[in-house]
């Protein structure tokens, strides 16, 4: 990681929240709360969305309402669209697959709070692939948080410990199937 950065710092420019965001948007975000768990939470979500489709605040709120529905496959897509959004303002060309040393400098010199937010959007994609069983996929994630954040601070070592975990196991029940489909 860039010598002395710190990926817990708030840096100068706040959090994702403390975006400017039309009173409009704020609006339907709030409607949505309210009616969490019907299907209007989601078209305000969405009518949000579609008026501001790189509002940080919308795709948090959009994300978290698909994850917490169970809606796994949606909640990867705007995962997904955070990190395009976050890695467009960082200038991170490669997106996140390009994050290494001098890309890790360059991006906390634009802004350490939306680094941070970009490297948990792909701790929350990894997350999310983790669940639906693609664990290769969410390895290679947490692979890349686990490089730049040395002292583990995004908390993707024991990810990467529950998939090493969740391979050794496969790898040994295709072991003992071999073995049995051999002698049978």
């Amino acid at each position: 990681m860039a010598e002395g950065v710190d990926l817990l710092e708030l840096g100068e420019e706040g959090l994702y929240f403390d975006e400017p965001c039309l009173p409009e948007v704020e609006a339907l975000i709030a409607r949505a709360a309210r009616h969490y768990g019907e299907t209007d939470a989601e078209h305000s979500l969405l009518r949000a969305y579609f008026l501001a489709p790189e509002q940080l605040s919308v795709l948090v709120a959009l994300y978290r309402y698909y994850f917490y529905q169970h809606r796994l496959e949606d909640a990867l897509i705007v995962a997904e669209r955070a990190l395009d959004v976050t890695a467009q303002r960082l200038h991170l060309v490669g997106g996140w697959s390009s994050i290494g040393r001098v890309a890790l400098g360059e991006a906390v010199m634009c802004s350490i709070g939306l680094l941070r937010f970009h490297l948990l959007a792909l701790k929350g994609s990894a997350v999310i692939l983790l669940r639906l069983g693609h664990l290769d996929q969410a390895r290679l994630r947490l692979a890349k948080i686990a490089e730049v954040d040395e002292r583990d601070a995004l908390g993707a070592a024991p990810l990467l410990a529950v998939i090493a975990a969740r391979q050794e196991q496969s790898a040994a029940e295709l072991g003992r199937e071999a073995a049995h489909a051999m002698t049978h």
